[in-house]
């Protein structure tokens, strides 16, 4: 995603640019699409990030609406997150697990599938904008975000394995689409029950299909050639002709076509394989360069922690650090936005609450690990580069790249990182690419109807825009692509306040399970055509 969601960054140069510098004939295709779709986004964009005015600090009003919903679900479950990780990791590793248990995918491959989706450039360059904009101190509201966005992920996905559906041929249909209407009509029986959940769960579909192939498929293929095509060289590189974007986007489309096309399974195959190694290498460089200036470490924990509450003045008082501090950790982990259930939908279990159990970890993965090491390496680090980039944004000037940031942090102490940070980035992408794949899918077959040719003519669009999203920007499709989402939360978290009875009933059920020692089999979900 633009960042694992969110509002589009800086970015280099990318090859689209260039063609346009040099009159290439893409550019004019390129400008035509934008001119034409720059009202429609720049209209939505601003209803949707439209911003509210608190002591002076304005920030997206979607901020709040998810901040709220999450300490709402905290309180309601009795800050459950914090008294359940025990448990979450013994069903992550299949404790309660049995063979025969109804759906496709593991435990494992569900949490590794749904956190292949929101780690990404965002735990990157998100983080960088973060301590650049917000001071060191915005790390600590990202943390506190991140833990209170845990108790969302379990709602809304104890949701999305509730309301299932199992289909003949085995395959699962979950997510926002099912419990929206499906949960609200059981909720409220009659025809209003049943009108507005089939509304919610609708544009809940439209949200998801749209940015799944605009901003899950298209940006992260442009962005991830741009990288490549940096670190080759630029300009003068390998990849700085007009072909390589073409050839790059068809070995692409053919690489995530090869695994969408396998469905769930193969894509939790692929995912829980590739998101440990990317987190493990990651995080290990992040450890190596703390490593190296351990001693500076006091000193930055000191830095974050005054910097949440006593902030330099230009960075707009401490209301403005936490803002800045949940913005980003709203935008990258997804807690939600209804987007993760459709991947925990599909997890092998009866009992719909142990997979909210699971999921809660992802927002603790994401940002509460992988975004907080970002944040202290970049902190410890201290490059003349970012404190110059902080100043700048005092005085009023753009905010700077937020990869750089985070590059220039590991040279410090790797100077050859910033090649596998581009590694990174790319595998990153490509993981999002196929999760998001997975996502729309699920929308466009609930749309359309599930059947073996809707989910080819599928298929075919999304590789197609994966080729497109190669060799053109769309930069006003794909800012309208990460509104489009945003909207989702909307409608979805208008849906977990209505069915948080219908989440207590199921925990309570699991744990009375639990503490008789039953753990019986539960009646399977209904099986549709």
């Amino acid at each position: 995603m633009p960042e694992a969601s969110g509002p589009l960054l800086a970015s280099p140069p990318t090859h689209t640019d260039v063609l346009a510098a040099e009159g290439g004939a893409l550019s004019g295709v390129e400008n035509a699409i934008n001119t034409v779709f720059e009202p429609i986004s720049d209209g939505f964009s601003n209803l949707v990030f439209g911003e509210l005015t608190i002591f002076g600090i304005t920030f997206p009003w979607i901020v709040a609406w998810l901040v709220i919903a999450a300490v709402v679900f905290t309180v309601a479950f009795g800050f459950i997150q914090f008294r359940s990780v025990g448990l979450s990791v013994a069903l992550l590793r299949g404790k309660y697990s049995r063979p025969d248990d109804p759906g496709e995918i593991t435990h494992f491959q569900a949490l590794s599938s749904a956190v292949s989706a929101t780690v990404g450039l965002g735990n990157i360059a998100g983080v960088g904008v973060a301590v650049t904009v917000g001071g060191a101190g915005a790390t600590f509201w990202m943390i506190v975000c991140g833990l209170l966005g845990m108790c969302t992920k379990f709602v809304e996905c104890t949701l999305g394995v509730k309301y299932r559906e199992i289909h003949e041929d085995g395959t699962v249909s979950g997510g926002p689409m099912q419990y929206l209407r499906k949960g609200i009509a059981e909720r409220f029986p009659g025809s209003f029950g049943a009108g507005l959940g089939k509304v919610l769960a609708v544009l809940a579909a439209i949200m998801i299909l749209f940015f799944g192939i605009a901003g899950g498929n298209m940006f992260q293929a442009n962005q991830t050639f741009a990288q490549l095509r940096n670190v080759t060289g630029g300009e003068e590189g390998y990849l700085a002709s007009d072909g390589a974007a073409l050839i790059f986007g068809l070995v692409l489309a053919g690489l995530i076509g090869m695994v969408i096309i396998g469905g769930i399974k193969s894509i939790g195959a692929v995912t829980s394989k590739l998101v440990p190694t990317m987190g493990i290498v990651y995080v290990l460089a992040c450890l190596i360069v703390i490593g190296v200036n351990i001693t500076a470490v006091p000193a930055a924990f000191g830095e974050i922690i005054r910097g949440a509450f006593t902030p330099a003045a230009g960075f707009g008082g401490a209301i403005g650090v936490l803002i800045i501090g949940f913005q980003r950790a709203a935008f990258s982990n997804e807690a939600g936005l209804g987007s993760a259930p459709i991947a925990h939908s599909a997890v092998k279990t009866r009992h719909p609450v142990t997979e909210g159990f699971v999921a809660l970890l992802e927002p603790f993965i994401d940002t509460v690990i992988v975004c907080t090491m970002t944040a202290l390496t970049i902190v410890i680090s201290r490059t003349d580069f970012w404190v110059n980039a902080q100043q700048q944004v005092i005085n009023g000037g753009e905010t700077p790249d937020g990869v750089t940031v985070t590059s220039e942090a590991f040279g410090t102490v790797l100077p050859w990182f910033p090649y596998v940070l581009t590694l990174a980035v790319a595998l990153f992408a490509v993981s999002t690419i196929i999760t998001w794949g997975y996502y729309g899918q699920r929308a466009w077959l609930f749309l359309f109807g599930k059947s073996r040719a809707n989910e080819i003519i599928y298929n075919v669009i999304f590789c197609t825009c994966t080729v497109i999203g190669s060799v053109l920007t769309l930069t006003s499709v794909l800012n309208f692509a990460d509104a489009v989402l945003f909207a989702l939360a909307l409608f979805n978290i208008i849906g977990l306040y209505l069915l948080l009875p219908v989440v207590k009933r199921e925990l309570k059920s699991f744990r009375e399970k639990l503490r008789t020692g039953e753990m019986a089999q539960v009646e399977e979900p209904t099986k549709v055509s």
